[in-house]
């Protein structure tokens, strides 16, 4: 059983020398083979020039590809799993086109694990652990009132004057500023066109105590389900969103309104200003050699009976760069190598599935995090 790792770029790091240097047999693939040797190439024997084809010729029966290639790649490596008996591996959201591979992957009893990252990732390990200990509490009743919020992000560790930092182009997060978002906020469906428009603030229970900005991202609604809420319990807010530093909306103000004057013109005109600004954007504010970046993800679950909390617990953690590399790649890649194991040891069963349930693997895998980042605690508010 041999692990193909596709692409080397700064978040696939850590979790492939990891796997590395546990002794499981391991080919890196990558478009530039030279990129390859100068992150792994002390410890790797076997490095080759990624190609769809080249990977497909090379995949054998029960050997695990990993993805960790630009997402719209996933779906064709998956595919070609299939077609060779191998499994799939990826940390990132299960694309429909992947959701409709699961039946495939069922019946050839093969795995394709994916969002076991960070974010999607770890956060889903922390709300799957918080929803099985509320069910298991002696305050769990159908008709309390739950309220769900998950917020995670990337910022510098040392502030700076745009409260942000770049470490690769700055246009996918551009772009993402363009995407809307759907929530629950007060039992109502909360739809927002821009980030902009429902930025908040949130006090965390770090060990110092710090205000952050978050807003809503993406569509929040699908994981309600994936995170076993009941149909029937009576949900007043659920948001997965992002993280930023204080001050991030008044630093980004301008960029804001760049945005919002792109409205309705053509794709080529919207592209083009989106990588200029991009590149202006990375040359002012990206990451110096070993500088370290900061990771913060906040998971709460609280359950209400007649107005009082009855059950409130977060999942608290701040990581940062360090001389093991950024927090970012650690965070990313070491989760995904242990789904790796975690399908070597036919611990995940066959099908289509994202971060697990099975509270064995999340005990294993929320202890290695810790180990990941400098602070990780489940707390308590009610204690």
């Amino acid at each position: 059983m041999t692990i193909h790792w596709c692409g080397t770029g700064l978040s696939s790091i850590p979790g492939l020398r990891r796997l590395i240097e546990a002794g499981h047999p391991v080919t890196v693939w990558n478009r530039t083979v030279e990129k390859a040797r100068k992150e792994v190439g002390d410890i790797a024997t076997d490095i080759r020039p990624y190609s769809l084809e080249a990977l497909t010729e090379a995949l054998q029966p029960h050997d695990i590809a990993v993805s960790m290639l630009p997402a719209d790649q996933h779906v064709a490596i998956a595919k070609a799993c299939l077609e060779k008996g191998a499994h799939f591996a990826s940390s990132s959201y299960i694309a429909p086109e992947m959701r409709a591979l699961d039946q495939d992957f069922r019946e050839a009893g093969l795995v394709s694990v994916n969002e076991v990252g960070l974010d999607p990732g770890i956060d889903h390990l922390m709300a799957h652990d918080l929803v099985a200990r509320y069910r298991a509490s002696k305050t769990y009743d159908r008709d309390n009132v739950i309220s769900f919020t998950s917020y995670c992000g990337g910022v510098p560790k040392n502030a700076n004057a745009f409260r942000y930092k770049f470490s690769w182009s700055p246009a996918g997060v551009l772009k993402a500023l363009r995407s809307p978002s759907r929530s629950l906020r007060n039992y109502s469906e909360l739809r927002i066109a821009r980030p902009w428009d429902a930025i908040s603030s949130y006090d965390a229970p770090l060990p110092t105590r710090e205000t952050f900005e978050v807003y809503p991202n993406r569509d929040s609604y699908p994981f309600m389900a994936e995170y076993r809420f009941e149909p029937y319990w009576k949900v007043r807010d659920f948001v997965r969103g992002t993280i930023r530093l204080n001050g991030w909306a008044e630093a980004w103000a301008p960029i804001f309104e760049e945005i919002e004057g792109l409205e309705g013109k053509p794709p080529a005109e919207i592209d083009a200003a989106i990588n200029a600004r991009a590149a202006a954007l990375l040359q002012d504010n990206s990451y110096a050699e070993g500088e370290p970046d900061r990771v913060i993800l906040l998971v709460s679950l609280k359950a209400e009976k007649d107005g009082r909390p009855v059950f409130h617990e977060t999942w608290a953690m701040d990581a940062w760069g360090d001389v093991r590399g950024t927090a970012m790649g650690r965070l990313v890649s070491v989760p995904v190598s242990l789904a790796v194991e975690a399908v070597m040891t036919r611990e995940i069963p066959a099908g289509v599935h994202g971060a697990p349930h099975d509270p064995r693997l999340l005990a294993r895998w929320l202890d290695e995090v810790g180990h990941l980042a400098q602070f990780l605690r489940r707390i308590d508010h009610l204690a």
